[in-house]
């Protein structure tokens, strides 16, 4: 469980990031997290992970308080940042066991995952090279691997399917799927309508640092038409906030 409490980001003394939000993720739920560019997405997963620090308000996973107890706080989630060009020196497989040493993976446990996680993302034959070499979705798929390899119980995720290829992006909704039936969360943000449409429990949109929704998609459309796409609902949603 996510719980953001009240949560206020201010950049250089002035300009509000996000500005006073509250969401509660229950186990079990996949969320959305939709908003237009520099509404305040990815600011607010970083200060869920603990990347950057509330100015007020408190953020608990699990129970755990982000900031008073960050080590038990983040061994409660994988995150999936939205840039995968990171350890770039490392070969893939290297890059793996790092992330199963950090998480305290054992040996037995970290090689199975690994060799199910390798041949569900097509990575077998790449896992000797140094990440470098690899194209932007080899960066993202090893990242999504990573963060797996430990089996958390809460998946943040920063558009992590951007430069999956088909199958591979299939690969991972159907583990999202998964994952919250055995009743994880998993909270993501994406810029397509239709993976949040088809994906999630419930969607929380975000527009200039304010929470202008939240709940399921049912709620929305019966807030707005129920005719209207979720593209149109965002819309109007959106403009209003």
């Amino acid at each position: 469980m996510i719980n953001i409490q009240n949560v206020t980001k201010v950049y250089n003394g002035k300009v509000k990031a996000v500005d006073n939000i509250s969401l509660s993720i229950e186990d079990g739920q996949i969320v959305g997290f939709i908003g237009p560019n520099g509404a305040g997405k990815t600011t607010t997963l970083k200060m869920i992970t603990g990347i950057l620090n509330t100015d007020t308000g408190n953020i608990t996973l699990n129970g755990f308080d982000i900031r008073k107890d960050p080590i038990m706080a983040k061994k409660q989630f994988g995150f999936v940042p939205d840039n995968p060009d990171i350890f770039l020196r490392l070969k893939g497989l290297e890059y793996l066991n790092l992330m199963a040493d950090i998480y305290e993976v054992d040996s037995e446990s970290r090689r199975q995952r690994i060799t199910d996680l390798a041949k569900l993302f097509e990575m077998d034959h790449a896992l000797n090279d140094k990440i470098l070499s690899y194209s932007h979705g080899m960066r993202q798929k090893i990242v999504v691997m990573g963060v797996l390899v430990h089996d958390p119980k809460i998946w943040i995720l920063d558009e992590p399917l951007t430069g999956l290829d088909p199958q591979s992006a299939f690969a991972l909704k159907e583990m999202m799927r998964k994952v919250a039936q055995e009743g994880k969360t998993v909270f993501f943000s994406t810029h397509v309508l239709e993976v949040a449409e088809k994906l999630c429990h419930k969607v929380a949109i975000i527009n200039k640092g304010h929470i202008a929704f939240f709940g399921t998609l049912e709620e929305l459309k019966k807030d707005y038409h129920p005719n209207m796409s979720l593209e149109e609902i965002f819309l109007e949603v959106t403009k209003n906030a």
